[in-house]
């Protein structure tokens, strides 16, 4: 295990800027992440200025006011964050500032269910102005700079950073070898509900009940004592002969389930967002049920396919479906499944795959904004192709208590274990906790954070290193997802660890990202039954705010998990996690409805078919031992008034109206790789540099560098109007069924499920 400081002092070592390598490079910061208040008799620090305009500023202690224009990433790998900033400098007595360049390489921190890093410490290598200023003066700035920057740059959004982000993809943290068959691809032309089971239904008996219960599915089936089986979902009952179906709507049931029908909407309402007007509607349609026992995706049409052209392009879309279904000018039908493109000439059957970058070129040319835009971030080459990719790599970060945080492995008896495919470990094959033998010590992953045991039954402390060999998992095995989970740092009381969305399930797989390894794995099943990741059966789908959602298809009343029937706390399914990756998270909602707008555009404000919920989606939020950027509501990096959403009431939000300092606008100020500093004109139309002795001189608006900085400001403007949209998004999906996060059904949260 490299440690941060390790880290840091490679990308010291070998940061390197096109036309101006780092020099005078210090040694890394030592110890953690700072947290707590500046040191004193530290230069007086700005206030907390999240959201604020650009540039902020701080003043030293001889008056020199230093102002910090908008960041320009360059990478952002594990917690690392290397960016170069503008920044001008008055120094008492003088008319005109100074302006210049500093390039940081920061320990961040961040909260991806509120999309803010927060920078904790700082190294500052190099400081360029023009000309040759006094190398005191550039000592003092840089200690100035460190000192300062995480307290003035306050909270960064997120999505203004994966904008602006110029870096290339990280080989380490791209996944090979991921399956792209496809599924089994049922079309239906009316509403239609697919219910999957994991294989061939397993009944086990319900001692609360008195009933067999179909186990091995996230839908309540049960067999009554008529010896009939019957299916409850969205406040209706279904009744077939074979667990398997076909399913009808039932007339009378028997009396023996009405206590099960009690259970489970008593389950769902101790959901907040569960009468929703637009889930409730839903509760009243009753939908043909088509039951599969193998991977399969379901897509629907209300009758036949309605075309509707993209403006721009020679493709259409089927308008009267809750799917991204195409059809190109020679009749070629396209659907996107969990992030993966197929093809067919009909849309009963024959599809294959197509690569994100063998697609028609016109789909790179759907307008943002528009109803279909949401499938940009599938298409290679796109803006938000490339910040999906950027997005996937980000990690949720933690620090881990040492001495409180535990965990506990429950095993179906006495614990076994299977080599792990493609290393040299082996894995535990009784249990929903990935747990790893590697040289007699013993490694788990629960919620996010490594632990580590002599034995397989414990006890476990937290870990401050990974098992060896953990990057050569295969996605072949269901323990894939936890080579996303990562040690960063280590002291004495907290390990600092953090997990990016491979964690959950979402993968970079070439120019795009998609959902699920595409492999189907066997459960286990013996008494017990603990389900693994799946890739398909949902209708997964990519949004920039929510990350992957639950489909259309799917509404409050059709999943019931963890809800604790009497069998030792439920079976483990969406409440105690299991199909969805991590075992606590659960995905996002998004209802049966039709998509009105796109996500990317300015319009995506209207759109209200994906919640961004007001639960967590950070599962480290949930558990004890562990302090994350929103548990406990905590302020990081001792910065007051900063809450645990990483927002202040009455700040504004991304976009701002009359922003100076952002964008192309007049005063926005940008660097080049090189250092040299750039500002719009009073009149915005032109680029100007700065030179010696404080004067400018203009940028020809053909050249390369004045490409290169319209391609900066276009950047940060998409950034802010993301940052807008997601917090319109938030705001909105606060009033609308919360459907992930670390928030549990009734009783959930269990490891596995006996009936």
């Amino acid at each position: 295990m490299r440690s941060m400081h390790t880290v840091l002092s490679m990308l010291l070592a070998v940061s390197v800027l096109s036309g101006s390598a780092f020099a005078q490079q210090g040694p890394p910061p030592q110890g953690p992440p700072q947290q707590g208040p500046p040191q004193q008799g530290a230069p007086p620090q700005a206030g907390p200025q999240q959201e604020q305009d650009w540039p902020r500023s701080f003043t030293m202690d001889d008056g020199t006011v230093v102002k910090i224009y908008q960041p320009q990433p360059e990478s952002f790998a594990n917690n690392i964050l290397k960016s170069r900033w503008a920044l001008s400098v008055l120094q008492p007595g003088k008319q005109d500032p100074v302006f210049g360049t500093f390039w940081s390489v920061s320990n961040v921190e961040t909260d991806r269910d509120a999309r803010r890093v927060v920078i904790q410490s700082t190294k500052v290598p190099n400081v360029k102005f023009p000309g040759t200023p006094d190398e005191n003066f550039i000592s003092s700035m840089k200690t100035a700079l460190e000192t300062n920057l995480p307290q003035t740059a306050g909270d960064l959004s997120l999505d203004e950073v994966l904008a602006s982000l110029d870096q290339d993809m990280e080989q380490s943290k791209m996944s090979k070898n991921l399956s792209t068959a496809a599924p089994r691809i049922i079309y239906a032309d009316h509403p239609s509900l697919l219910v999957m089971i994991d294989g061939q239904p397993k009944l086990e008996a319900n001692k609360d009940w008195g009933l067999q219960v179909v186990v091995n599915t996230p839908f309540t089936i049960v067999q009554a004592h008529d010896n009939n089986f019957y299916l409850y979902g969205g406040k209706h009952w279904y009744t077939a002969q074979s667990a398997t179906g076909p399913y009808s709507p039932a007339g009378n049931i028997p009396s023996e389930l009405q206590q099960v029908q009690s259970a489970v909407d008593n389950a769902n309402s101790s959901n907040a967002g569960y009468t929703d007007s637009a889930g409730a509607a839903q509760d009243n349609t009753v939908s043909d049920v088509v039951v599969s026992t193998s991977p399969a995706e379901l897509i629907q049409t209300n009758g036949q396919p309605s075309f509707n052209p993209i403006q721009g392009t020679s493709l259409s879309y089927v308008s009267n479906t809750t799917n991204d279904i195409f059809q190109d000018q020679s009749g070629h039908y396209f659907v996107l499944i969990s992030g993966r493109w197929y093809t067919s000439n009909a849309l009963n059957g024959g599809w294959h795959y197509v690569a994100a970058n063998a697609l028609p070129p016109d789909f790179a040319k759907i307008p943002e904004g528009s109803p279909k835009d949401n499938v940009l971030a599938s298409v290679a080459g796109t803006d938000a192709a490339r910040e999906a990719i950027m997005d996937a790599q980000i990690p949720q970060t933690a620090k881990v208590d040492r001495n409180t945080a535990t965990t506990s492995v429950n095993y179906d008896g006495d614990p076994q274990f299977a080599p792990l495919q493609g290393t040299d470990m082996q894995y535990a094959t009784n249990t929903g906790t990935p747990v790893i033998q590697e040289n007699g010590v013993y490694y788990s992953v629960d919620n996010g954070v490594w632990f580590q045991a002599p034995a397989a039954n414990g006890p476990w402390t937290v870990a401050t290193e990974r098992p060896a060999e953990v990057d050569a998992i295969p996605p072949t095995s269901p323990l894939y997802n936890t080579k996303y989970v990562y040690v960063y740092d280590v002291t004495p009381d907290y390990v600092y660890m953090g997990y990016t969305p491979g964690y959950l399930n979402a993968y970079v797989y070439g120019p795009t990202v998609v959902y699920g390894t595409g492999f189907y794995y066997n459960p286990w099943f013996n008494g017990f039954y603990y389900p693994r990741p799946c890739s398909w059966g949902f209708g997964f789908g990519y949004n920039p705010y929510a990350g992957w959602t639950v489909g259309y298809g799917y509404g409050f009343g059709w999943f019931h998990f963890g809800i604790g029937f009497g069998w030792g706390g439920g079976w483990r399914g969406w409440g105690g996690g299991g199909w969805w990756g991590a075992r606590a998270y659960r995905p996002n909602y998004a209802w049966n409805g039709y998509r009105g707008t796109g996500f990317y555009g300015p319009g995506y404000a209207r759109n209200r078919n994906v919640f961004i919920n007001s639960y967590h989606t950070n599962i480290y939020a949930a558990r004890p031992g562990v302090i994350t950027r929103d548990n406990h509501n905590v302020s990081i990096g001792g910065r007051p008034g900063v809450n645990g959403t990483g927002s202040r009431p009455g700040a504004a939000v991304g976009g701002r109206p009359g922003v100076t300092g952002t964008g192309g606008r007049p005063g926005g100020v940008f660097t080049d790789r090189a250092g040299n500093v750039y500002q719009r004109n009073a009149a915005g139309n032109q680029w100007q540099q700065r030179t010696t002795g404080n004067q400018t001189r203009p940028v020809q608006s053909n050249s390369a560098a004045a490409q290169g900085l319209n391609r900066q400001a276009q950047n940060v403007n998409r950034g802010q109007v993301r940052t807008q949209n997601f917090q319109q998004a938030r705001s909105a999906g606060a009033s609308r069924p919360a459907g992930g996060g670390g928030s549990r059904p009734s009783g959930g949260g269990s490891r596995g499920g006996r009936h």
